[in-house]
């Protein structure tokens, strides 16, 4: 992360420290003076709310165009780089499988702690009128147990009226996440089978979109310092410090939850698919661990994990080369996790139940959607906002965690980043078991 990124960072965690203790402070005041809480719930309503929904509509602007964009350059490249062969084969289940399990352990710890339970019914009766219209106006018509037959699941991957399904027809949907990441891929495969010259062309244009898209998030975030402080404000003094308080409890819970992937999962890789200790693996890796985390970027840890994976890891150039620079796009199991998360929390903050079949479901979305989040800070908010418009929950609820964000934006990274070398170390045992099994 650049340092005008980190500064933009540090100023969005600031503002909700700011946003939240002028909140707190207004109750107490407020319990003795009645008249200054009605009065900063009414600027609250009248200033701040629309200043946060500027912030937020910003970020819903762009997450049909940048999925589809996403998603369909990346199945582009993967068709078009001549590399789909025996590493392949090994490689993409192990993606796969790496972020099914980060996402299930998250929704495993939200629905043990359930942090966004830990409110008195009046805060949550408070938030349902606050956001309530949103919710019915998103409710989602593909998520119901009956979306779960083979018809229904047709219907719910291919509707009748496919941009229908993108735009929607309801007040304020985002629309639906399904078809749309459908569409993208049969147009990424379809590209693929292009002519060299109009493939490229057709990548081109798809990055150039991309840019274009990460763009308005980039404009997006520099109101986030002003609108992160506001939406804490006012939700503080409309629903009270229960807020605060679930807050807390889902940022504790995520980070337990992305910690016991990384040390958790991952070593349990290594021990039993791979002749390297877990110990001696992590301290192998322990540069990377600390440039992702304190850069926030997979990215930018890029050279740092490539050198670590030859030079300290002994895994070959031809594995490391390839898996690692795949998997920054691609096994990014913390933004896997932290989706699914968010989801379920937000879910629970608004009383909106999903069952087993929809949480499943949301597993399976996350892991998809975690592979088109764009490499810049905040790429993955416009995807998350989707995710909640297809579940019913209101999208203007990503505005509660938004604050937070940062505190595990360099966990999830130091996740993202630790599973992709482990993931290298696994495919190069494999690459290698192969050899000799060839050899003998």
């Amino acid at each position: 992360m650049a340092a005008g990124s980190k500064t933009l960072a540090n100023r969005i965690l600031a503002g909700l420290i700011i946003g939240a203790l002028a909140g707190v402070l207004i109750l107490f005041v407020g319990a003795r003076a009645p008249a200054v809480l009605q009065w900063s719930q009414t600027l609250a309503v009248w200033i701040l709310d629309p200043l946060g929904q500027v912030f937020l509509r910003m970020l819903f602007f762009v997450v049909i165009p940048l999925v589809f964009v996403l998603l369909a350059g990346a199945v582009m490249s993967l068709g078009g780089s001549g590399k789909l062969g025996p590493i392949a084969l090994r490689t993409f289940p192990l993606f796969f499988l790496n972020m099914a399990i980060a996402v299930t352990l998250g929704l495993v710890m939200m629905n043990v702690v359930r942090p966004g339970e830990h409110m008195a019914h009046e805060t949550r009766e408070r938030l349902m009128a606050e956001f309530g219209s949103a919710t019915h106006s998103v409710a989602p018509t593909t998520t119901t147990t009956t979306a779960f037959t083979p018809a229904g699941v047709v219907d719910m991957l291919m509707p009748r009226n496919l941009f229908g399904a993108f735009v929607g027809n309801r007040r304020d949907a985002l629309g639906e996440v399904l078809p749309l990441i459908v569409f993208a891929i049969l147009v990424g495969v379809a590209g693929t089978r292009l002519q060299e010259s109009r493939r490229r062309s057709l990548q081109e244009g798809l990055a150039t979109i991309a840019e274009l898209m990460s763009g308005i998030v980039h404009l997006a975030l520099k109101l986030a310092p002003y609108a992160v402080p506001a939406m804490i404000f006012s939700v503080v003094v409309k629903a009270g410090v229960d807020v605060l308080l679930a807050l807390g409890l889902f940022v504790l819970g995520c980070g337990a939850a992305l910690l016991l992937h990384l040390f958790g999962t991952m070593s349990l890789w290594l021990r039993f698919l791979t002749d390297r200790g877990p110990l001696e693996t992590f301290k192998g890796m322990r540069e990377a661990l600390i440039t992702a985390f304190s850069t926030s970027s997979s990215t930018a840890t890029l050279p740092t994990a490539l050198t670590v994976a030859r030079e300290q890891l002994g895994i070959s150039e031809s594995t490391s080369g390839f898996v690692l620079p795949l998997g920054t796009t691609m096994n990014t199991s913390g933004s896997a996790l932290y989706e699914g998360c968010v989801v379920l929390f937000i879910a629970q903050v608004f009383g909106v139940h999903l069952t087993i079949p929809e949480q499943i479901s949301l597993l399976l979305m996350s892991v998809v959607t975690a592979t088109a989040v764009a490499g810049i800070p905040g790429g993955s908010l416009p995807l998350i906002a989707g995710l909640l418009a297809t579940f019913g929950i209101p999208p203007e609820g990503i505005g509660i965690v938004l604050g937070a964000d940062r505190l595990l934006d360099m966990t999830r990274t130091m996740v993202s980043v630790g599973s992709d070398i482990v993931t290298c170390a696994v495919v190069d045992a494999s690459m290698q078991r192969a050899k000799v099994s060839e050899a003998s």
